[in-house]
Formats: structure tokens, C-alpha cells, sequence
């Protein structure tokens, strides 16, 4: 497999001089990091935030994103829809384009899903024929077709090239209008124009992660070059295609039968290899709307310019993060690994504006929250960082879903995908994104068209409304309030009651997030209720339990509570690698532990973001903090492929040691990310996550960790010698400096990497554990003076250990 920017001539940029590189910081993006071993990672084509993500499908049986990079598996289709990183069913993959230049004749084209498969031609190496760079897919089929494609927000563009050949066999293209991820299509319609080969057709589909169910239509045209005349058409029901069929009512058709069209075009004169542009738009509100889409998103099938156009979109926000290379040999290798991961971040959500079914509105809307449980801890910090614009739309769009998705108003979306609810995973996880960007953006809130009470409004029905169904959205609230806790043992209408322990953290963080709003809008009365109801956490900390075999020092946890306010037991090793019953922690209503995608030892760390003082005072101190934290990464409990344990490496910082987290996460990035197909733990995130493994392993590398809603980011020491954000809204360029850079230990231990004093715009900083977000607003210079020596501490005085509310923080 080729790596990205060695082959496609018309990216001339990546040819030129290194200082020049910079220019097209598209060059340095490994779309293939991830796609093989459950990486679950899409490498196609769409653009930043794109709704159509146009891309291979394999038979693999991990092809959430479509796509594997293990050659065994063979192509069923290009499809147009897809999410990223994602678990669950398989999501999208709908109306798959497949070229046939093999077939004899009409009827005895193979037409199904199962029979239609070919292999990728196979380079050298082992690795697939295969080619991607953003605004740009390519791949050579075995039956040595070669199939290109890019795209635009709501329509893809396709260009397969059919070799000449001189045994009459002609171009055929089939059109697969039934067969998504998870083959789950009812009432499908289609239509074939008998002139024109258009075809216009759609269905009923399962999502993914949730019990609804969502209709998506697709438009498909052809162009041919040298232009040919259609020289056949029909429809195909499972592997029988039939001529001049033009309806799919015309069909014998029974529940979850395959159903498409095929369409044959008169091939190029003498020995010309025969090209046929294929045009498809895609709407989830109706097939008119799919054409219309087409039609003006693409209205002259030029296929070089929507892809010098993606192309153009992908650096310009790409662009706005620079990094300088120093002289060591893993640089390049890092740089890459940092724009891949910053690439992966601008997948999801998906812009679907103006593609609603559900209620007309002229806001933005915005889909694939899949699912912000996963997403709010790095992936909107670093959009905050970089692209504000952005995320006010999206913030947007979450508002305007909670003001029409009920009755008379609802709840923020959780998780989302294909215009349907889907389950939640923990908290209402919205709130932290709603108020990340308040926190960050307030004085901008009116210029990005964010209404402070609209948002304000939405944050108060997640924390004071009890939902219909709090396995879709919102919380268990009532229970929450009433306890201060969610008891394991009480069983309500609306829900299930599993995870009592992960909610009830969550909830605690949502309402310190919530308290953060309040405080800047002068609900004071709000800011402090909610900041109290922040310190619930501490309601399910039972000082007694200990681990089975675990040192002394370890020594309280976590546990879930009963009605009556006894505790009842989990085992702290449950939901890890170390769980004698080898418990998962999915979603199941079985599980009545306690605990989600975490265990009692790796779940606290994370969840007490607004409070880790206080985490600290109850372990017995910031040596037991330290210990803790060092058993729990010395013994697989730290699980880097899942988002409860992101922050675990940097929370060394809060008892002093910041050397120590700089170590850590530096043997996290050694040990589990490189730019390889399977360089990502699990897949993007491992269950369920858009971006959130793109954005964790960016912060690693630019040294840094977020604290959400909060105007404070933990500080490490960056893997260049200096990295810089550019913000379009402050119109500011932030630079981190970092001095006395000797390159990165490739095992992550040791090195001269540890920061020993810091400076902001020339003058001396008070903490080398954080920085305040005001270095952002100001376009700051920050400069790192680094050290070997791992002992160093945050500073001298009380206020440079990152802020917690139990010490007077964040107020």
C-alpha cells in the first residue's frame, strides 16, 4: 500500500522543498493509519466534517468504516455513506457502486453482494493496490479496473476506467440500492431512466447503535469519456439481472431481498480504455432532494476539480496547526502521526444541513455524534483550539435538535447517527460540549450566532428534566437528585439500570460543566448549586474496599450504593484485564456492577476532572495517588484503547509529579501509536467514538491534555521543537517553543523531555503543569525550558498544581 502523496501527479506541493511542505499539510496524512486488526478507520473521501464519505467496502468482518487494508478481504462495492471509528453494527455503507467488465452478457453479470466480489491487485509488499490522500481515493482491481474517487459534502464522484478489450465484453456498472453495513433494507424503491442509465432509488435501514429505524435516497448518473451511448439497462433482484426492467415494482420482491440496477455502456473506439464517471447524491428527506443535490454540487462531472477542491478544504484547516521539525530521525514519522490524528478529528459529526426529515428549521444540523461520551474529553478542546467556526455550528445544531426533539422541547443529542437516537453511554455528555465552547468562547458567543440562553436552556433540561427514555438522552435525573447518587437497587420506568456508578460520576462532571456557564452568564445562584452538585462524586467513594492482592496503599474505591445507602461490592479488578469473570462492560442490562468500558481502579481518574484534590485527600494523599496510579499502568489497567482512561498518564500532574505523566503518556504514544494500517489501540476510539483517538494521540504529541469546560490545559513537553495553533476568530497564532529539544526517547522513557520552567511572552509562568486559556486569546509565545531530570514539580506555590474545586478552582 502506498503511502499518501507518492503517486497522484496533481498534487504537485508534495514534491516540493520541506519549507515549502507546509503549504500542503495534506501531504503528511496517513489515511491508512488504522484500517486493518479493528481499527474500524475510514481512508476514503469526504470533506472536512463532509455528510458523503464515499469509500471501498470489503467483506471484512470489522468494516464499520468499510474499509480493510488486509488484501485477503475483497471489494463488494463503493459506497457513499459511511461513519468513522465507530462500533455497534455496521453503520451507512449505503447504495454501493460496483464495476463488472467481465461479464459475457447481461443476464450473466453477477449481481449480488456475495457473488460479485473481487480481490484488489496486490503490490509487492503484500499490501493492496490501494492509494489515499484527502480529497483523493484510488484503487486497481483484480479484473484490472481502476476505480478513483472524491467528493463533495452531499455527493460523491466516482471514475472507474475499463481497460480496451477484444473479446466484446462491454463496461457495466452495477448500482446496489439495498445493501448497507448491515443488510437490514425494507420498502426499497428504484428507479432506472431508460435514456439517460439514471437511477434513482432508497429504503428503510436499521441504525447501528439504537432501536430506530431511518430512510436515506440516493440519485445515480453516468458520463463516459469518450462520450459512448448507453447500450443496456435493467434491474437485478439477488444474483438475476433482467433487461429493461425500470421499476423495482416490477420485481418479485420478499423481505430483505437484494435489489439494484445495471446499467452496460458502449465501449471506447479501437484500443482506448473507457472511462464512466459515476454521479451519486445522496439526501435522507427524498430522492428529489438526492438528484438536486447532485446537480448542483456537481454539475459538470469534472472530477479533478472536486478533488483539487477537497483537497483545498483539507488545508485549510489542517493549516492552521504548524509544527517545526527538528533534526532527530523520527520527525517526519511524528509529524505524520500528528496530522493523521488531526485529520481523523474532522471526519465527524457530519454536516447534514438541509438534510432533517425530522423537523424543518434553518439551523445547522449536524449527525454522527457516535458518540459524545466518546468525543467530549479531547476532540472538542482541540476544535476549540483551532476551528471555533466549526464548532459554534455544531453547537448550534445540538441546540436546535434539543429545542424540536419532544413534545414541546427535549434533551441534547448523546449519540447519534443516521438522523436516529442512539443509546447513551454514560452522562449527558453534550452538556461538557455545549459548555466547552461557552467557556472558551462567551465574548463570541452573538459574532458565531450562539444564543447564550438557548444554550443555557438546553444544559438546564439535561439537569433538571427527567427524559421519557434515558437510554436515549438525558439522565436518570429524579434518582440523582433525590440521592445525590443513583441507587444500583431502584428500578424506574425510562431506562435501564446498569452503570450506576459510571452515571453517577458523569452526572457529577456534567453539572461541574454545567456550573461553569452559569457562573460566566451571573446565574450565581446556579453556579453554586451546580458546583455542589458537582462534589456528589464523593458519595460513592467507599474508603474500605481494597483490591485482592493489591499493596496497602490501594485502598478505597468507587462502589455503587443501594436505596437504603449501604454499599454494595464490586471487585476492583471487574471490566479489566486482570477481572477473574471476564466481565465486558458493554451495554447489557445484565450488567448490574456498576461500571461501563472501566473498572473501579481506571473509571475515578477520569471522571473527577472538576475535583482530583479531592480524589487525592480521599487515597490517603499524593503518594498513595502516585502508587495508585502506578499500579494501576504497571498492571494493565490503564486500557489506552478506551476513553475512561485517556487521562490516567497525566494525572500524575495533580500530585506534583507532572515528570511522571510526561512519561507516561510519552511510553503510551511509543508503545500503542505509529502511522502502520493497525497504529491505533482498537479501533478510532474503540467503541462507539468518532475522532476521540485522533484527537487523544494529538494532545500527546503537542504535549498537552485538556481539561474540558475549563480554561485550563495539563502541560507536558510537545514531540517537536515547537508546535503553533492559528485561530481564525481571536485571528491570533499561538506558538509553543520548546528549548533545549534533543528528540524524542524512542521507548518514551527518560530523555531530556521533562519541562522545567516555563515562560509566556518573555515572562516567567507560575506553573509548569497547566496553562490558562488566555495564552490562546492573546497569540502568546510559550517557552519551554526542557530537562532530564523527571523529579521536577509544577512550581513553588500552591496555585501552580492544576486547579480543582475543593481548593478554591474554578470559581
Amino acid at each position: 500500500m502506498r503511502a499518501p502523496g507518492i503517486r497522484s501527479l496533481c498534487y504537485a506541493a508534495i514534491f516540493l522543498p520541506n519549507a515549502l511542505a507546509a503549504a500542503d499539510p495534506a501531504s503528511f496524512v496517513n489515511l491508512f493509519v488504522g484500517t486493518t486488526d479493528g481499527g474500524h478507520v475510514f481512508p476514503g473521501v469526504t470533506l472536512p466534517h463532509g455528510m458523503v464519505k464515499v469509500g471501498m467496502d470489503t467483506d471484512s468482518p470489522g468494516n464499520h468504516a468499510g474499509y480493510d487494508a488486509n488484501s485477503s478481504f475483497r471489494v463488494t462495492g463503493f459506497s457513499q455513506l459511511h461513519d468513522d471509528g465507530t462500533g455497534g453494527g455496521v453503520p451507512l455503507s449505503h447504495f454501493k457502486i460496483f464495476p463488472s467488465p467481465n461479464c459475457t452478457s447481461f443476464e450473466t453479470c453477477d449481481t449480488s453482494l456475495e457473488a460479485r466480489k473481487v480481490l484488489r491487485n496486490i503490490l509487492p509488499d503484500g499490501s493492496p493496490d490501494d492509494f489515499a490522500s484527502p480529497g483523493y481515493w484510488s484503487s486497481n482491481l483484480s479484473t484490472g479496473v481502476r476505480v478513483e474517487l472524491t467528493a463533495t459534502r452531499r455527493t460523491s464522484l466516482q471514475r472507474h476506467t475499463f481497460p480496451a478489450r477484444a473479446d466484446g465484453r462491454i463496461p457495466r456498472i452495477n448500482v446496489d440500492i439495498t445493501n448497507d453495513g448491515q443488510q437490514s433494507s425494507t420498502v426499497p424503491t428504484m428507479t432506472v431512466d431508460p435514456t439517460t442509465g439514471r437511477v434513482v432509488g432508497g429504503a428503510q435501514f436499521q441504525a447501528s447503535f439504537g432501536p430506530g429505524r431511518y430512510s436515506v435516497f440516493g440519485c445515480v448518473d453516468f458520463r463516459t469519456e469518450p462520450s459512448t451511448p448507453l447500450a443496456e439497462y435493467g434491474s437485478w433482484l439477488g444474483n438475476t439481472p433482467v433487461r429493461n426492467i425500470t421499476n423495482a415494482k416490477q420485481m418479485y420482491r420478499g423481505f430483505g431481498s437484494e435489489l439494484g440496477a445495471l446499467l452496460a455502456f458502449a465501449p471506447a473506439p479501437g484500443a482506448q480504455a473507457t472511462v464512466v464517471l459515476v454521479r451519486t447524491g445522496v439526501s435522507f428527506v427524498s430522492a428529489a432532494q438526492a438528484c438536486a443535490n447532485a446537480e448542483s454540487e456537481i454539475p459538470d462531472f469534472d472530477f479533478d476539480a472536486v478533488s483539487a477542491a477537497a483537497r483545498g478544504a483539507w488545508n485549510d484547516v489542517l493549516g492552521r496547526v504548524g509544527v517545526e521539525l527538528g533534526s532527530q530521525d523520527d520527525q517526519e514519522d511524528m509529524r505524520a502521526l500528528l496530522y493523521s490524528s488531526l485529520y481523523r478529528t474532522h471526519i465527524s459529526p457530519g454536516d447534514y444541513t438541509g438534510e432533517n426529515p425530522n423537523w424543518n428549521s434553518t439551523e445547522p444540523y449536524y449527525d454522527s455524534f457516535y458518540c459524545n461520551w466518546d468525543t467530549f474529553r479531547t476532540l472538542y478542546p482541540l476544535m476549540a483550539m483551532h476551528d471555533p467556526e466549526r464548532f459554534a455550528l455544531i453547537v448550534r445544531g445540538m441546540i436546535n435538535i434539543q429545542q424540536h426533539e419532544g413534545v414541546f422541547a427535549g434533551w441534547l443529542p448523546e449519540c447519534r447517527g443516521a438522523t436516529q437516537q442512539q443509546f447513551i453511554q454514560g452522562g449527558s455528555n453534550g452538556d461538557p460540549i455545549l459548555s466547552e465552547f461557552f467557556v472558551k468562547y462567551a465574548a463570541h458567543a452573538n459574532a458565531l450566532n450562539v444564543s447564550s440562553q438557548s444554550l443555557y436552556n438546553a444544559l438546564l433540561a439535561d439537569a433538571e428534566d427527567l427524559p421519557p427514555d434515558w437510554d436515549l438522552q438525558g439522565r436518570e435525573i429524579d434518582a440523582w437528585k433525590k440521592f445525590n447518587y443513583i441507587p444500583q437497587d431502584l428500578v424506574e420506568p425510562g431506562g435501564t439500570p446498569s452503570k450506576v456508578v459510571s452515571r453517577a460520576l458523569e452526572y457529577a462532571f456534567d453539572d461541574f460543566t454545567i456550573s461553569q456557564v452559569a457562573k460566566l452568564l451571573n446565574k450565581t445562584a446556579d453556579g453554586a448549586k451546580y458546583a455542589a452538585r458537582a462534589g456528589n462524586f464523593v458519595n460513592n467513594w467507599n474508603p474500605n474496599t481494597t483490591v485482592p492482592g493489591g499493596p496497602a496503599s490501594v485502598k478505597g474505591m468507587m462502589q455503587p450504593r443501594l436505596v437504603s445507602g449501604a454499599f454494595n461490592f464490586t471487585d476492583p479488578r471487574h471490566c479489566s484485564v486482570n477481572d477473574p469473570t471476564h466481565a465486558t462492560c458493554f451495554l447489557d442490562g445484565s450488567n448490574r456492577d456498576g461500571y461501563y468500558e472501566g473498572s473501579p481502579l481506571s473509571v475515578p481518574p477520569q471522571f473527577v476532572l472538576q475535583d482530583n484534590a479531592k480524589l487525592i485527600q480521599l487515597q490517603g494523599g499524593a503518594q498513595n495517588f502516585i502508587e495508585r496510579l502506578d499500579f494501576i499502568i504497571d498492571n494493565g489497567y490503564f486500557d489506552v484503547t478506551d476513553e475512561p482512561g485517556q487521562q490516567i498518564p497525566f494525572m500524575y500532574h495533580y500530585a506534583g509529579r507532572p515528570g511522571l505523566s510526561t512519561q507516561r503518556s510519552r511510553q503510551a504514544i511509543a508503545q500503542f501509536f505509529n502511522t502502520s494500517t493497525n497504529g491505533l489501540p482498537g479501533n478510532d476510539g474503540t467503541g462507539f467514538v468518532i475522532g476521540a483517538m485522533g484527537s487523544y494521540a494529538f494532545f500527546y504529541l503537542a504535549g498537552m491534555y485538556p481539561v474540558p469546560a475549563t480554561r485550563q490545559l495539563l502541560l507536558s513537553s510537545p514531540f517537536f521543537p515547537s508546535i503553533s495553533f492559528s485561530n481564525p476568530v481571536f485571528n491570533k497564532t499561538t506558538t509553543i517553543k520548546a528549548r533545549n529539544f534533543q528528540g524524542n526517547p524512542a521507548n518514551g522513557t527518560g530523555g531530556t523531555v521533562f519541562v522545567k520552567s516555563v515562560t509566556i511572552d518573555g515572562k516567567p509562568w507560575k506553573s509548569t503543569c497547566f496553562l490558562e486559556w488566555d495564552v490562546f486569546e492573546k497569540g502568546s509565545t510559550v517557552e519551554l525550558e526542557l530537562t532530564n531530570d523527571i523529579t521536577m514539580s509544577c512550581g513553588q506555590t500552591a496555585d501552580a498544581l492544576p486547579p480543582s474545586l475543593s481548593t478554591g478552582g474554578f470559581n
